[in-house]
């Protein structure tokens, strides 16, 4: 977390709403002023190789107030993957440290906040906060996973990072779910009543 008192127009994007397995983690991130050409620089964190995505992740973790928090498997299986995402949001943006005058907010649902929220379809490649936000939370999703991994091997997380690959779907019949598997999630119930 970086620490910021003033107003800001704060970026929020999330990683990982798709995966069968993880948490889903959120970012919110300003970019200041002395910052402005990492307007220029950043984009949607999909459309960054790895080792670009690193760099500027490491740039923004040093130039730009911001938070990273997540919301866990037993949150996403409780009130489903939307409405932990949402929290995963809250979240970030408490421990981001600004007083936001808005919450720019990838996509076309609102989370709760405590200031108005603007909802932009494909921010993550058209908004640069929201476009920062996206590669801090990739980054640290995906270091989650590669942790996961290394923890649960034969599921293949540090390559699939949680999503319903084959080779992940074949792990889960042949192995069966770990505590870090979203039982709410269709493919998961399937393998663990062996249908």
């Amino acid at each position: 977390m970086t620490s910021a008192t003033s107003t800001a127009r704060v970026g929020l994007d999330e990683a990982g709403r798709g995966p069968l397995a993880g948490p889903v983690v959120a970012a919110a991130v300003v970019i200041p002023a002395e910052a402005d050409d990492l307007r220029a620089a950043v984009t949607d964190s999909k459309k960054l190789t790895a080792r670009r995505r690193e760099t500027l992740a490491a740039r923004i973790h040093e130039t730009c107030p911001h938070g990273i928090a997540l919301a866990d498997v037993a949150e996403i299986d409780t009130w489903n993957i939307l409405a932990a995402s949402h929290m995963a949001m809250a979240r970030a943006l408490a421990a981001c440290g600004v007083a936001p005058e808005k919450a720019l907010v990838d996509g076309n649902r609102a989370p709760d906040l405590p200031c108005p929220v603007e909802c932009v379809v494909g921010g993550d490649a058209s908004v640069a906060e929201i476009a920062a936000a996206s590669i801090l939370a990739k980054e640290d999703r995906d270091a989650r996973m590669d942790a996961l991994d290394a923890a649960h091997p034969g599921y293949g997380w540090a390559r699939n990072r949680g999503y319903g690959t084959r080779e992940h779907r074949e792990a889960l019949a042949r192995l069966g779910a770990t505590p870090h598997h979203r039982r709410s999630f269709k493919p998961v119930r399937q393998a663990l009543n062996g249908t």
